[in-house]
């Protein structure tokens, strides 16, 4: 296995992840271990190969928001009104759950009560 070098493949996949998805990713790094953008936690060879497969696919996230784009433009404002559905109700607020009364029982106390018995002279602890 070939020694990696962290700027070099840092660099490489920030290029990569910035040509396939159009913004620069957030890494954190943390005890050799790399996050991109709050995701899961990779080594670095695991960004070489991510680079390399982000490389080789072709960017497909703009080509999707401009198939997006064109049936709204297609799209008549009289259909559109006819097909508009009315605001929905706003749900009924839950109703605050009553709380338990507190117990008396105290688990220190218990405690401590224990330890007298045992043994009558002894201090409870701090």
């Amino acid at each position: 296995m070939s020694k990696l070098d962290k700027d070099s493949v840092l660099a490489k996949f920030t290029a990569a992840y910035e040509a396939a998805n159009g913004k620069a990713p957030t890494i954190e790094a943390k005890g050799g271990w790399y996050s991109v953008d709050g995701g899961k936690n990779v080594r670095l060879a695991q960004l070489d190969e991510m680079a390399d497969s982000m490389g080789s696919a072709p960017a497909k996230k703009p080509a999707k928001a401009a198939k997006a784009e064109k049936p709204a433009k297609a799209e008549k404002p009289a259909k559109a009104a006819k097909e508009e559905k009315p605001a929905a109700k706003p749900k009924a607020k839950a109703k605050p759950k009553a709380k338990k009364p507190a117990s008396s029982f105290s688990v220190k106390d218990f405690y401590t009560q224990q330890i007298k018995e045992v043994n009558p002279g002894a201090k409870a602890p701090r």
